[in-house]
């Protein structure tokens, strides 16, 4: 959201209307979350917030985000202010780059009325934002979606040239051990709703057994569901520099070494940051040299290897996802779901699609309440009623010929 004009500072002492915590100050966001404790504010500059940091803001428990941009700049609708804005977290942008030197790391800080405040003291002032705030400039910021598909037209048509031989011919594909032919495929992304959504797939794996793919930390969320990665794929976001222990896309050493085969995502040199690790835990991986995103590359390694059905789980599935991205890995997903369109499908839709298998039991229920019913319908009629009798009379026969053999076997 963009401001009339510049505010003033002015003196603030008391009566603080939002959270008040040790700042964890850095210009990128996933720097200051590698040192964020719950209760933390974050004090970042980071325009346009998009869905998953606003995910990995919230998996530290963060009170508070203070912004040197704008949350939403109008360029369109970026999610991550609405997803921290529904969960409670406060809320402040524009405060202007001053306040990344004028509040040291770990110093407490207090948000109030826009104010950020030191010992009581505002050192920078922004806008406060509520959820309101939010849902209207994302309203505004849809008028922005224009110029934004222009340049996602250009970045989609350059990069079908560049990877012509991937996403046409299918020239590239390392061969994988792990069969996926004719099976369906779940491949999890550690983002969107993934916990969720995985919670919904329960009875699906359970019963169909699918291949199941993680992508990065997507092994880790399998793991913590007792399940167990057919396939790791995993990249530089999993892997590198930035992908700290805090990182919601650090894929851990545990889903490394336990998943049954690694894939390793090199971009289109045949580079990687990160193989360090790999060779420290002993574990042996497959390499495919492609541009866009690591889960990009899981889906289109099940979709070459004849998956007969693709379940995503924490993927971006809509043009306002997409956009969210913020970098030209929108284009690589969006020529990926044209590629694999046929065979995807979004995990939050199967449980309204599969009603699972029937059981042994369910079919004599079945066969029992028929029988039931039949019963039933048939001693209403005067034959029914007839045979009723007779069979009553016959059920006292025997009951009368067992009392008497009974009273002549006693003492």
């Amino acid at each position: 959201m963009k401001l009339p004009s510049r505010q003033v500072l002015a003196p603030r002492r008391a009566g603080l209307d939002g959270p008040r915590g040790p700042a964890r100050v850095d210009r990128r966001l996933t720097v200051a979350l590698r040192r964020a404790r719950p209760g933390d504010v974050l004090v970042v500059d980071h325009l346009d917030l998009d869905r998953a940091g606003a995910e990995a803001v919230l998996g530290h428990g963060v009170a508070a985000v203070v912004n040197v941009s704008a949350f939403i700049s109008g360029r369109y609708p970026s999610l991550g202010a609405e997803v921290l804005a529904r969960a409670g977290v406060a809320l402040v942008e524009e405060v202007g780059p001053e306040v990344l030197s004028a509040v040291r790391d770990g110093t407490v800080v207090g948000l109030e009325d826009g104010h950020v405040l030191v010992d009581g003291e505002p050192v920078a002032v922004g806008t406060r934002l509520d959820l309101a705030d939010v849902l209207t400039a994302m309203e505004l910021a849809r008028g922005g979606l224009t110029t934004q598909l222009a340049s996602f037209t250009h970045n989609t048509t350059e990069l079908l040239r560049r990877e012509e031989d991937l996403l046409l011919h299918g020239r590239g594909f390392p061969e994988t051990v792990t069969r996926m032919r004719r099976r369906p495929v779940v491949v999890v992304v550690r983002d969107f709703e993934h916990e969720r959504d995985l919670r919904g797939l329960r009875r699906f794996i359970r019963e169909q057994r699918p291949v199941l793919v993680g992508v990065d930390a997507g092994g880790d969320a399998l793991l913590a569901r007792g399940l167990v990665p057919d396939l790791l794929v995993v990249g530089e976001a999993g892997l590198g520099a930035d992908a700290d222990p805090g990182h919601h896309r650090r894929v851990s050493d545990e889903a490394l070494t336990r998943a049954r085969e690694v894939l390793l995502h090199a971009d289109p040199a045949n580079r990687v940051i990160g193989t360090e690790r790999l060779d420290g835990l002993g574990v042996r991986a497959r390499r495919m040299s492609a541009g866009g995103t690591t889960e990009d590359v899981a889906l289109l390694v099940a979709d070459h290897e004849g998956a007969s059905l693709i379940v995503t789980v924490g993927t971006r599935a809509t043009l306002e996802e997409l956009l969210d991205q913020q970098r030209t890995g929108m284009s690589s997903s969006f020529l990926t779901r044209l590629r694999v369109g046929p065979r995807v499908v979004d995990a939050a839709t199967v449980p309204a699609l599969y009603t699972g298998r029937v059981r042994l039991w369910q079919i004599w229920l079945v066969l029992l309440v028929g029988l039931l019913a039949l019963a039933a319908a048939v001693a209403a009629t005067p034959v029914g009623q007839a045979w009723g009798e007779e069979l009553l009379r016959a059920v006292q026969d025997l009951g009368a010929q067992v009392g008497t053999r009974l009273g002549s076997a006693g003492p």
